[in-house]
């Protein structure tokens, strides 16, 4: 815990680190929620789940032992673009899918490529029909017997942006499109399983039904540079590992507050991409599994990520509960920051 004093004395403020050292941002989410709320105030149709997101967070109980922290009892608001709600989700997200490449790597010889599917700009009124015809076409388009017969399995996420460029022509306007990360037979760049990128976008086109050719980015998962440079492991298993953390940076949770809310103000520009984007994501599931990831995700038993549990997000509950002591933290509104309750732990 770090100390920090305050008119009422010397307070003892959170500090929960995960495995690698790395301080978790519990309080740059909170305040993030906060901003969100206060948008969310300012519309009269979103004022109850302002005061949700009002809540979000606010107690945070730990289990403590030795030094590790693991979060065990909290309130989430679980509002759709809750800052806070979307890093657990997030969060969640990657342990799922890390368990899943694992296995279906044990399990498969693979290789893993992400493909982007877009369609025009629109704007904010027509966002949720384009979002549905969208989700709609991913299902033709999965159906394709050249996609069932290359593609073994996928993890698929929508995710919308908005244009901010003032001098663009497509200024104010919303982009929401598909990343698909997908697992080929281990042979699909040199035999019959290839698909050009020219024929993803017919396919794209011909599921969304669209008078034009959509863009389409295809791309193999490049090992990122810092995979271990250990003498004991053979080069194969390195190439596993080295992709695997690449493959693990698609696995975020699509809506980013960061793309809502520009700056720390509450702002009409910020206000409008609210009011947009909670219509058009109402109701409406952002990521999905297919294939043999789908089913392995079955298999492990593996719980709802974006609308399921978010305060019990991998399996290291069990191993820390024992011996553990509570660490309860509330935010402190004065300070904005997280205070901890029992000085005594």
């Amino acid at each position: 815990m770090s100390i920090t004093k305050s008119t009422s004395g010397v307070l003892q403020t959170l500090s929960d680190k995960d495995s690698r050292g790395k301080e978790r941002d519990w309080q740059g989410k909170k305040k993030r929620s906060m901003l969100m709320a206060d948008h969310h105030a300012a519309v009269k149709e979103l004022t109850k789940k302002a005061e949700r997101m009002y809540d979000c967070g606010n107690y945070l109980v730990f289990k403590k032992n030795d030094e590790r922290l693991k979060l065990y009892q909290a309130y989430f608001c679980k509002a759709r673009l809750c800052p806070m709600c979307n890093w657990r989700r997030s969060l969640k997200i990657a342990f799922q899918n890390k368990k899943i490449i694992q296995t279906v790597n044990e399990r498969e010889k693979v290789k893993w490529i992400f493909l982007t599917l877009t369609v025009k700009n629109v704007e904010g009124h027509e966002l949720k029909n384009t979002m549905d015809q969208m989700t709609k076409a991913w299902n033709n388009f999965s159906r394709y017997a050249k996609f069932k017969k290359s593609v073994k399995g996928y993890f698929r996420a929508m995710e919308v942006t908005r244009n901010r460029k003032y001098k663009s022509k497509s200024y104010g306007t919303y982009h929401p499109h598909f990343h698909v990360l997908m697992a080929v037979p281990n042979s699909f760049f040199q035999g019959k399983y290839y698909i050009k990128q020219s024929e993803w976008a017919d396919m794209w086109q011909k599921a969304m039904k669209l008078d034009y050719t959509p863009i389409v980015y295809i791309e193999k998962v490049k090992p990122k540079k810092d995979s271990p440079n250990i003498v004991e492991i053979d080069n194969e298993v390195q190439q596993a590992i080295a992709e695997e953390k690449a493959v693990f940076e698609v696995s975020k949770y699509p809506v980013k507050d960061s793309d809502i809310i520009k700056g720390d103000k509450v702002t009409p520009a910020n206000i409008e991409t609210v009011i947009h984007l909670d219509k058009a994501l109402a109701y409406k599931r952002l990521i999905s599994y297919g294939g043999i990831l789908k089913e392995i995700h079955k298999e492990l038993n593996l719980s709802d990520a974006e609308d399921g549990d978010l305060i019990h997000i991998d399996d290291e509950a069990d191993e820390i509960a024992n011996g553990a002591t509570d660490v309860m933290a509330y935010w402190h509104v004065g300070l904005k920051n997280y205070v901890i309750k029992n000085k005594e732990i």
